[in-house]
C-alpha cells in the first residue's frame, strides 16, 4: 500500500484527469468539500480530519491543509498546518494520505483552535515544511 502513495501532492485513483470526470473533482473541486475529509498514513492509521484549507491569496496557491488530530469529539484537538504538497488525495477512498508516522505527528509543531500561528511568517513556514520533508511551495 505504501508504494502507491510515494508521489506527494498527487491524486491517486479517480480516473484520468479531465477525461473521466465530467463534473467537479477529484482534480478541480471546491475547497469546502475537502473539509472533514479523513487523513491516514500509508499504513492506514487514522491521523485526523481536514479542518481547513489555507490559501496563499497573493500567489494563488494552496499553502496548507489544517489537520485536526487527537481530542475527543472535537474537544482538545490539536491542529497542524500540513504543507499541501505533503498530502496525496486518494480519490477512490475519498481521503488524504500523509506519509508520517502517528507518533511523529504527535510531536509535530501544532497549535490549538484559539491560537493560530502567523502562517505568513517565513521562518515558521520554513520550519513546518522542513518537518514534513516538503519543499516550500514559494520556492
Amino acid at each position: 500500500m505504501a508504494s502507491q502513495y510515494q508521489d506527494k501532492g498527487r491524486v491517486v485513483g479517480g480516473g484520468q484527469p479531465y477525461h473521466d470526470n465530467p463534473g467537479p473533482g477529484p482534480y478541480v473541486m471546491s475547497a469546502d468539500t475537502l473539509q472533514g475529509d479523513k487523513v491516514v498514513n500509508p499504513q492506514g492509521e487514522n491521523l485526523g480530519d481536514i479542518e481547513a484549507i489555507m490559501l496563499d491569496v497573493p500567489n494563488g496557491r494552496i499553502a496548507y491543509a489544517v489537520l485536526s488530530f487527537g481530542g475527543l469529539m472535537g474537544l482538545g484537538d490539536k491542529l497542524f498546518a500540513i504543507p499541501w504538497e505533503a498530502l496525496t488525495l486518494d480519490a477512490d477512498q475519498e481521503r488524504f494520505v500523509l506519509d508520517v508516522d502517528k507518533d511523529r505527528l504527535k510531536e509535530a509543531p501544532g497549535f490549538d483552535k484559539d491560537h493560530w500561528p502567523a502562517m505568513g511568517d517565513l521562518q515558521w513556514a520554513t520550519q513546518v515544511h522542513s518537518y514534513y520533508n516538503s519543499r516550500p511551495y514559494w520556492e
